[in-house]
C-alpha cells in the first residue's frame, strides 16, 4: 500500500483484496474451510478447529451466492419437486499444527442442524473447493461416514480415513433418504457454537529429541531507552549489535542463537513492529515504538519504517536518530525506502530512478546505510504492482537493480535486500516479471491481512489461511527458492460477531508461522490508517484489552523470542 509522509494512505483495498479472502458456499455442497492453527497437545487432548468458509454446490441457478449465506443445505437429486435440485455440503479443513509424534489421530466432523428429519447424510472426500459461491456437483469420493437420522443439534461423522494429519482436507455431505432440504449453520452463522468444526485428538508417540537450550553469551549492554525527549543524534556510534556470520541467504547451520551475514535466524523467526508516530507525540519515532514495547513486555526484534527519496528530515535522511537509538539497543532496522517525496505529495518514476536524475540522493542514503556498521534490511518501493503510474514491470526491475548497484558501488555491502510483494492472487501472473533476480534479492517478502468487513467482506481469514496463499505460490513457481521470506506487513481486524476472535486470532499466531517454517520474521503493521477505523474495522493489535493480551501472548512465544540481540 502507497504512503505519503510518515502514515500509509488512509485508502479501502478494494477490489483485488476482497477477492483474493472471498469464500464462497458451493450450490449443491456445504464447503467450510477449517484451519487449525493449534499449539501442541499432550495425548488425548481434543482440538476443536474453527470453520473458516463454506459453501453449498448446487446447479439451481436460483440459490444465488452460497458463499454469503448463514445457511448451507443438503437434498438429493430429485430436490423438492425439482428433478435436479440436489445439493451437497463440502468443508475444508486446513490443519496446520498436529505434532509430528502424533498417532492414533481422531478427527470428527461437527455440524449443526436445527430439527430432526428421517434421513441418511453421508461424509465424502469432496473434489469441490470451498471457496466458490455455486459450485457444480461432481461425483464424490469416497464414503467416509454416515448420519443415520440427522439429530436437533450438533451432528457427527469420523472422517478419521481423511484427516490422517497436517494438510488440507476436503469433506462433502450427501443427503438420501428423504427428498426435502436439510438446512446446517454455516461459517457465517452469528452464533460461532453453531459454525461447522473439527474436533481433533491424538496420542503422542516417540517424541522429537529436544532443541538445545542453551544461549550465548549476552552482548554489550544496550544503551537506556529513550524518553519522550529525543535522543540526541550520534551518527559516528556503531550499533552494538552484531550478527554470526554464516552462508549467504541460507539458514545458518548449528544451534538456536546464531544469524546468518543476511540475517536469518538459526531458529524460529523475528517479531518486529512498524507503529507510527504522529503530531500529538511530537513525531517520536522512538517513543512510538517503546509505548507498544511497554504495552506488550517485550521488545521487538525489528523496527519497520517508511522513508522516502527527499534525503531530508526523519523522512529522507535516514538512519535518523531515533533509528540509531534502536540499533544502538540491539534492534534491527528494516527501511522501506519509497521513490516519492512525502511532504510535497509527489511521486516519482521507476525511469527518474534508473535514469541517473537520483544519483546524488541514493548515493547519499547507502554512505549513511555503510556508516550504520551493522547489517540492516533494505526495501525498495514495497508492493509495486500497486503503482501503475511509476511504470511497467520491467521499469520496476531496471530501477531496482539500479539502486541495488550503486549500493555496491557506495561500499553498503552491509544492506540486506528485502523484496516485499501484496502477495495477491490476482498479480500471480506479474510477480516474476516484478522479480529482479536471486543475485539483487536476499528475502522475499509480502504483506498478508485479514481485512474482514474492512474491506466489504464477511470472511474471517484464520491466521494459516491468511499467510498461506502466496507462500504456497512461492512454493508453487519457484520465486526466491532457497531464500528466506519475511511477513513485511500482517494484521487482523475484529469480529464484532466475535469479540474474542481477535484474541484467538493472535495467539494461534505463532502455530501457523511453525507451519510455514520458510517465514523468518512477522513485522505488524499497526496504523489504525491501514484503511480506515469504524464501529466494525480496526486493525491495531491494541484498539482493545483482550486483542492487546492476545498479541502480547503471541510474542512471548518462544518460536518469536530469539536468544540474540540483547533481552527480549
Amino acid at each position: 500500500m502507497t504512503r505519503h509522509g510518515l502514515h500509509r494512505i488512509t485508502r479501502l483495498r478494494n477490489g483485488p483484496r476482497r477477492k483474493a479472502i472471498a469464500v464462497g458456499v458451493v450450490g449443491g455442497s456445504v464447503v467450510a474451510g477449517i484451519v487449525a492453527t493449534m499449539m501442541p497437545l499432550l495425548a488425548s487432548d481434543d482440538l476443536s478447529i474453527r470453520a473458516a468458509a463454506d459453501t453449498t454446490a448446487t446447479a439451481v441457478s436460483q440459490d444465488g451466492d452460497n458463499a454469503a449465506k448463514t445457511t448451507l443445505a443438503t437434498c438429493p437429486t430429485r430436490c423438492d419437486g425439482n428433478p435436479r435440485g440436489g445439493r451437497e455440503a463440502v468443508i475444508e479443513f486446513a490443519v496446520t499444527t498436529v505434532p509430528a509424534a502424533a498417532v492414533n489421530i481422531r478427527a470428527t466432523l461437527r455440524v449443526h442442524a436445527w430439527q430432526q428429519f428421517a434421513a441418511t447424510v453421508t461424509a465424502h472426500a469432496s473434489p469441490l473447493s470451498a471457496r466458490e459461491a455455486r459450485p457444480p456437483l461432481a461425483s464424490a469420493g469416497a464414503a467416509l461416514d454416515s448420519v443415520t437420522g440427522v439429530s436437533k443439534g450438533a451432528n457427527e461423522w469420523d472422517i478419521s480415513k481423511l484427516v490422517t494429519g497436517n494438510g488440507t482436507w476436503t469433506v462433502s455431505l450427501a443427503q438420501s433418504g428423504l427428498e426435502s432440504r436439510i438446512y446446517w449453520a454455516s461459517v457465517e452463522n452469528r452464533n460461532p457454537d453453531l459454525r461447522p468444526s473439527l474436533v481433533i485428538s491424538y496420542d503422542i508417540g516417540a517424541r522429537p529429541s529436544p532443541v538445545p537450550t542453551t544461549k550465548p553469551a549476552p552482548p554489550p549492554s544496550p544503551s537506556a531507552s529513550p524518553t519522550t525527549a529525543a535522543p540526541k543524534p550520534s551518527p559516528t556510534v556503531a550499533p552494538t549489535r552484531t550478527a554470526t556470520p554464516s552462508a549467504s541467504g541460507t539458514v545458518p547451520a548449528g544451534r538456536c542463537g546464531s544469524v546468518s551475514d543476511k540475517l536469518v535466524p538459526s531458529c524460529g523467526a523475528w517479531w518486529g513492529m512498524y507503529s507510527p508516530a504522529g503530531a500529538a507525540g511530537g513525531w517520536d519515532h522512538g517513543k512510538a515504538v517503546t509505548d507498544v514495547e511497554t504495552q506488550v513486555g517485550r521488545k521487538f526484534d525489528i523496527v519497520h519504517r517508511y522513508h522516502d527519496f527527499s534525503n531530508a528530515g526523519s523522512n529522507g535522511a535516514f538512519p535518523d536518530m531515533y533509528e540509531q537509538q534502536q540499533m544502538r539497543e540491539g534492534r534491527l532496522m528494516f527501511f522501506a525506502w519509497e521513490s516519492r517525496d512525502f511532504s510535497a505529495g509527489t511521486t516519482l518514476k521507476w525511469s527518474d530512478v534508473y535514469s541517473g536524475r537520483q544519483d546524488e540522493t541514493i548515493d547519499a542514503v547507502a554512505g549513511r546505510i555503510r556508516a550504520a556498521g551493522v547489517p540492516v534490511f533494505m526495501g525498495f518501493d514495497h508492493e509495486p504492482e500497486d503503482e501503475p503510474n511509476k511504470g511497467s514491470d520491467a521499469d520496476f526491475v531496471r530501477a531496482w537493480r539500479y539502486v541495488y548497484d550503486r549500493f555496491a558501488k557506495a561500499g553498503a555491502t552491509n544492506a540486506v535486500w528485502v523484496w516485499t510483494m501484496m502477495g495477491w492472487s490476482g498479480h500471480y501472473s506479474r510477480y516474476a516479471n516484478l522479480y529482479p533476480g536471486d543475485q539483487y534479492v536476499d528475502w522475499v517478502a509480502y504483506d498478508p491481512y485479514n481485512f474482514h468487513v474492512c474491506n466489504g467482506s464477511t470472511v474471517w481469514k484464520s491466521p494459516s489461511t491468511t499467510v498461506g496463499g502466496f507462500y504456497q505460490w512461492l512454493d508453487n513457481n519457484g520465486i526466491g527458492a532457497g531464500k528466506p521470506r519475511m511477513l513485511a506487513e500482517f494484521g487482523t481486524n475484529f469480529n464484532s460477531a466475535d469479540l474474542g476472535a481477535k484474541q484467538r486470532w493472535f495467539q494461534e499466531f505463532p502455530a501457523a508461522l511453525k507451519a510455514h517454517p520458510k517465514i523468518k520474521a512477522a513485522i505488524y503493521f499497526n496504523s489504525a490508517g491501514m484503511t480506515s477505523r469504524t464501529a466494525t474495522c480496526d486493525m491495531t493489535m491494541n484498539h482493545d484489552a483482550s486483542a492487546l493480551a492476545g498479541f502480547a501472548k503471541a510474542g512471548q512465544d518462544p518460536y518469536l523470542r530469539q536468544p540474540t540481540g540483547g533481552s527480549r
